[in-house]
C-alpha cells in the first residue's frame, strides 16, 4: 500500500511517501523552491501544495499518481470548525477564507496528482500527525507522548498515549494557551522573524532569567495542572506583539543593536518554557506513567528544554524525531492512515533523517561542468576533507541523501575545526552572514562522546542534534568554536552504522588532531539548506568556502 503524506496548511511545507508501512522518502518544499519554510502566504492560500516535494517522493519510490492508494493531509478542517472560535483570531474574515479554501484542498491535490483523489484523501488531525511522527518511528511498543507547538486545528499542546498501532489523545490545551505562539511573538519583539525561535534560544544563554521572571509569570502561568497563557498580556489579539512593549519596554528593531535587556528577555522566556514543559510532563507522568516518552511539535526543537526533560523527567527513554516540527507531520499523517488499515503492520524507517534526494557522480560532474569549474577526483574524500579541516579550512560536505528536518547532520553540512578560537566568528561573519551570538554544533564520534560531553541518558535522538550538553571539565578550552556562552553544545553523536562516510571523516580528524569531533553547521547562507549539486556550488562560491566535497569530487577555491 502506498500512502502520500502532505503538510501544507501552515509552514514547513513537506511531503513523504510510505510504502507498505516503510517511510521511503520525505522532503521539505523549501529545498526546491529556495523559499524558507516552504511558503509565506498561508491564510490566503492554504491549499498551496509542496508540488516539488510530492514529485520527488513519488519519483524516488518509483511510483506514479495512479499507484497512490491514499493521500494523508496533516490537518482536519472539520475539527477546526468545531473547536476553534473565529472571534479569537485577529481577523475573522481571513479565518473564514481559510476554512473555505481548505474545502478546495481535495481539488488542489487532485490537480497536482493528475487524477481525482476523492475519498482517498484523508484529513488527519494535526497533533495526531505530530504524535505519530514520533511514536511510530521510535520503536517503542508503548509510550507517553507530548506534543507542544503553535497551533493545530485549535489545540496547542497534547498529552497522549501510544500502544502498538494505536495513539489515544488524553488531554489537550487549546488556543490561546500556545507556547509556540509566545515564542513567535517574543521573536518578533526582539527584532527577528516569527520563525526565529532558534535565534532567541541561542541568545538566552547570554541573559539572566531572573530580570524578567515576574513579567513572564504574567504571560505563562505555571501550575500543577500544566500551564496557561494570558493572551491579553502578550497581545495575541493583535498581529503585532504590543503587549510585550508594556511588559518589557520598546521592542528591538530589526538589525538594531542587541542589548543586555534583550538577552534577559530571551533568558526569561527560555526559563518559562522549561517550567511549562516540565509541568506538562508531570501531568503526563501521573496520567500515563511508564518509562518511555515521545516528544514532537515545534517546541521539541528546543535543545535546552530537551536536555532538561532527559535529566528531570521520570521517563528514562526519550525519542524525538529528526523533524519534530510541522514538516514531520507529512510522515506522521501517512503513518496514521497506514495504521488505520485492516491488518496493518508496525511502521518502519521514519527514524532516519536521510530521506531526501541524492545525486550520483554523473549528475555532480554535470553541475561542475555547467559552472565552468575543474573537478578533482579524490582517492579518499573523507581523509582529504579531514586534513583540510585540520589545516584551518572551511569545507562544504555534500554526500548521499539530504536530511529531512531543520538540522544538517553530515550530508549537507559546512565543516570546520572546533579547536580554533576564531572559527566561530569567521563562519558567522564571512560565511553565514548572521549574528555573532549564534552558536555552532559539534559532531562527535559516538565512541568518544561521553568523554567530552555530559550526554545524559542515552537516546537515539542524540544523533539528530536535539540536546544541549555541557562540556566535560577540561574539554571546553580545547574546542572553543563549538562551546556556547553557557558552557553547553548542541551535540550530534555520529555512529558508523548511521553515517559511515561522515564517521570516517571525523575519525580521520581524530587521528590527526586527537579531537574526536568537528564543527558542523548547515550548508547554506541565509537560504534553505542546499539540495542539489548546483545549489552547493552556488553557495560554495558565494560564501567563499575553501573547498567543496560532493561524493568523491573535490572543488577548491583555486579551481
Amino acid at each position: 500500500m502506498n500512502i502520500l503524506g502532505i503538510n501544507a496548511v501552515f509552514h514547513e511545507s513537506s511531503a513523504a511517501i510510505v510504502v507498505d508501512g516503510k517511510v521511503v522518502a520525505a522532503c521539505e518544499e523549501e529545498r526546491f523552491t529556495r523559499i524558507k519554510h516552504g511558503k509565506e502566504a498561508r491564510v490566503d492560500n492554504p491549499q498551496a501544495l509542496p508540488e516539488n516535494a510530492i514529485r520527488f517522493c513519488l519519483d524516488y519510490a518509483g511510483l506514479k499518481a495512479d499507484d497512490v492508494d491514499f493521500v494523508a493531509y496533516s490537518f482536519e478542517p472539520k475539527l477546526r470548525r468545531t473547536k476553534f472560535h473565529a472571534d479569537w483570531w485577529p481577523d475573522s474574515r481571513l479565518e473564514a477564507d481559510f476554512l473555505r479554501s481548505l474545502d478546495a484542498v481535495d481539488d488542489a491535490v487532485s490537480k497536482v496528482m493528475g487524477r481525482r483523489i476523492g475519498k482517498a484523501l484523508k484529513f488527519t488531525p494535526h497533533h495526531l500527525a505530530h504524535a505519530a511522527s514520533a511514536f511510530y518511528p521510535s520503536g517503542f511498543d508503548q509510550a507517553a507522548i507530548l506534543v507542544v507547538d503553535g497551533i493545530g486545528e485549535a489545540d496547542c499542546s497534547m498529552l497522549a498515549r501510544g500502544d502498538g498501532l494505536r495513539i489515544k489523545t488524553l488531554e489537550t490545551f487549546t488556543y490561546p494557551h500556545s507556547l509556540g505562539f509566545v515564542w513567535e511573538h517574543v521573536s518578533v519583539y526582539l527584532g527577528f522573524s516569527a520563525y526565529d525561535a532558534s535565534k532567541v534560544m541561542g541568545l538566552a544563554a547570554y541573559g539572566d532569567p531572573e530580570v524578567f521572571r515576574q513579567q513572564f509569570a504574567k504571560i505563562i502561568r505555571i501550575g500543577e495542572d500544566g500551564y496557561a497563557v494570558d493572551p491579553d498580556a502578550i497581545g495575541f489579539q493583535s498581529l503585532e506583539p504590543r503587549g510585550l512593549d508594556a511588559l518589557f519596554g520598546p521592542r528591538r528593531e530589526p538589525d538594531g543593536e542587541i542589548l543586555p535587556h534583550h538577552m534577559h528577555v530571551a533568558a526569561a522566556l527560555q526559563a518559562a518554557n522549561d517550567a511549562a514543559v516540565i509541568a506538562l510532563l508531570r501531568r503526563l507522568e501521573h496520567t500515563v506513567g511508564g518509562e518511555r516518552l515521545c516528544l514532537a511539535g515545534g517546541v521539541a526543537l528546543n535543545c535546552v528544554t530537551n536536555a532538561l526533560i532527559s535529566r528531570m523527567s521520570a521517563f528514562s527513554d526519550l525519542f524525538i524525531p529528526p523533524a519534530p516540527h510541522d514538516a514531520g507531520t507529512a510522515i506522521g499523517a501517512a503513518l496514521v492512515v497506514h495504521c488505520a488499515q485492516p491488518g496493518a503492520s508496525r511502521p518502519s524507517g521514519g527514524a532516519t533523517p536521510y530521506l531526501g534526494p541524492e545525486f550520483d557522480e554523473r549528475e555532480i560532474l554535470a553541475a561542475v561542468k555547467a559552472a565552468g569549474l575543474k573537478p578533482h577526483k579524490c582517492k579518499n574524500a573523507a581523509r582529504e576533507a579531514a586534513d583540510m579541516i585540520a589545516d584551518g579550512n572551511i569545507v562544504g560536505w555534500f554526500q548521499g541523501r539530504m536530511e529531512f528536518g531543520p538540522r544538517a547532520l553530515g550530508n549537507r553540512s559546512l565543516l570546520a575545526d572546533p579547536r580554533r578560537p576564531d572559527t566561530r566568528a569567521i563562519l558567522n561573519r564571512r560565511v553565514k552572514h548572521r549574528e555573532d551570538f549564534r552558536p555552532f554544533a559539534p559532531s562527535v564520534l559516538a565512541e568518544h562522546a561521553e568523554e567530552w560531553f555530559d550526554i545524559g541518558p542515552p537516546s537515539a535522538s542524540h544523533e539528530y542534534m536535539l540536546f544541549a550538553c555541557a562540556a566535560k571539565p577540561g574539554r571546553a578550552d580545547r574546542i572553543p568554536a563549538v562551546i556556547h556562552e553557557d558552557g553547553s553544545a548542541r551535540v550530534q553523536i555520529v555512529r558508523r552504522a548511521s553515517n559511515p562516510r561522515y564517521h570516517a571523516l571525523i575519525s580521520h580528524f581524530y587521528e590527526r588532531t586527537g579531537v574526536p569531533l568537528v564543527l558542523n553547521t548547515s550548508f547554506n547562507d541565509s537560504e534553505p539548506i542546499v539540495c542539489t549539486p548546483a545549489h552547493a556550488i552556488a553557495t560554495f562560491r558565494g560564501a567563499g568556502l575553501d573547498a567543496l566535497f560532493m561524493g568523491d569530487i573535490r572543488l577548491t577555491s583555486e579551481t
